[in-house]
């Protein structure tokens, strides 16, 4: 879906900076929020109970954890003594469900280590209050053009060394972590251009050049235990290229956590994902064509329909690397339509949650993470009119259909749902 990454699954994005863009088409692109064009594949740019805390880590620089927002700390200073994040009551293990949430990270070089620290450790804080067990931290990169063979880090592209103070704060949370760098899509002039059709001059140039931008964000995943590394996000043009075989062979050299591919859901549904991975994620915003009023059950059955398409029963090896909706009139015929702005509709969105929750359980899936907390807001705070209908955070009814779902009795793949 084509969310706001620089949003950027489909989620790419650029409503602060105007650095993402975000396509949408009905069989599309994965990583924000992006819209079918009717009866067509072509993408088209949308305009119109927390645990108790049981004691952290001992690190004292970093900030207290205030209410979050604006709240002063963003010059850096010190706001009083070190107060450490809740921690996940029951840490994730193989074999049980990634229960997560995206954050989806801009950052910027001023951004001193204690507000990074505090920040995340706010935003851990409500995560685990939701019952997860797991977090992906998804930021921006940049290129010059869809014909472009360099990859690089941009304004809003974390360092490596502020994604280690995050990936550590998640990580002494109890949180599962995930590191997923996205392809920004500013300079590819949506609609036309996306993340999903780059065309490079030379393609191992574009490899060669993919693997120094990854190398040190490899490194610092692998200094902060992080659990996966997401190597690639919704590039369907690039599926298939012999250069992922190099590319994911020296990742696997400075990372010994597990490499991954999170492919857009068009692609998934439409055949082979051909990366060499040994797991597969998906962006995942298959349009449902009901009323506003649906049952759940009518959104499950069709989910059900579309993943049909690919395979039918068990799909135990498939984590839902997004998953996600607007709260508003009309979003269940394009979930991943992450610009436009209807009237507020916050059942649309619960009744979304629910449904993908049981999917995820009937189909003995991996997981899910929820797109999305934008790192820098206040989780705590209910959504603006002015604010992307996107937003999970401060609204009751998805929060709730998300405690209920990380905390049912699914013990993951491999067993048996709950009745």
């Amino acid at each position: 879906m084509k969310k706001k990454r620089s949003k950027v699954p489909l989620l790419a994005i650029l409503p602060v900076t105007v650095t993402s863009l975000v396509l949408g088409l009905p069989f599309v692109v994965g990583d924000h929020p992006l819209r079918w064009k009717a009866d067509s594949l072509k993408p088209i740019l949308v305009l119109d109970d927390s645990a108790p805390a049981k004691g952290g880590s001992g690190d004292d620089t970093v900030l207290a954890d205030g209410d979050g927002g604006g709240d002063g700390s963003e010059d850096g200073k010190p706001a009083g003594p070190a107060k450490p994040a809740q921690t996940v009551a029951e840490p994730w293990k193989a074999g049980m469900p990634e229960w997560g949430v995206q954050i989806f990270w801009e950052d910027k070089k001023e951004h001193s280590e204690e507000y990074l620290a505090k920040k995340a450790r706010q935003q851990a804080d409500y995560i685990v209050g939701l019952k997860a067990n797991s977090v992906a931290v998804s930021f921006p990169f940049y290129t010059e053009g869809r014909t472009s063979t360099q990859l690089a880090a941009g304004k809003n592209t974390p360092t490596p060394e502020h994604l280690d103070t995050v990936l550590r704060v998640f990580r002494e949370a109890g949180l599962r972590t995930t590191v997923r760098p996205i392809l920004d899509e500013a300079a590819l002039i949506p609609p036309e251009g996306w993340r999903g059709n780059i065309k490079p001059s030379d393609k191992a140039a574009w490899f060669t050049s993919y693997e120094a931008f990854l190398a040190p964000y490899l490194e610092a995943a692998q200094r902060q235990r992080a659990a996966t590394f997401v190597i690639g996000t919704e590039l369907n043009s690039m599926e298939g290229q012999a250069g992922w075989k190099g590319l994911i062979s020296a990742a696997e050299k400075r990372f010994k956590g597990e490499v991954s591919y999170d492919a857009n859901w068009d692609n998934y549904v439409g055949g082979r994902i051909d990366v060499p991975v040994n797991r597969l994620g998906v962006d995942a915003y298959f349009p449902v064509k009901v009323d506003d009023d649906a049952p759940v059950d009518r959104l499950v059955d069709g989910w059900n329909t579309w993943l049909d398409k690919k395979s039918k029963g068990a799909l135990p090896k498939i984590v839902l690397a997004e998953a996600g909706i607007s709260a508003m009139d009309g979003a269940f015929h394009a979930p991943g339509d992450f610009y436009t702005k209807r009237k507020v509709n916050p059942q649309v969105q619960a009744n979304w949650y629910k449904a993908v929750c049981q999917v995820v359980q009937q189909r003995k899936m991996a997981g899910v993470y929820w797109w999305s907390i934008y790192f820098d807001s206040n989780p705590k705070a209910a959504p603006k009119e002015e604010d992307s209908r996107f937003n999970f955070a401060g609204r009751p009814a998805t929060e709730e259909a998300i405690r209920s779902c990380f905390g049912s009795d699914y013990a993951g793949p491999g067993t048996t749902p709950a009745p």
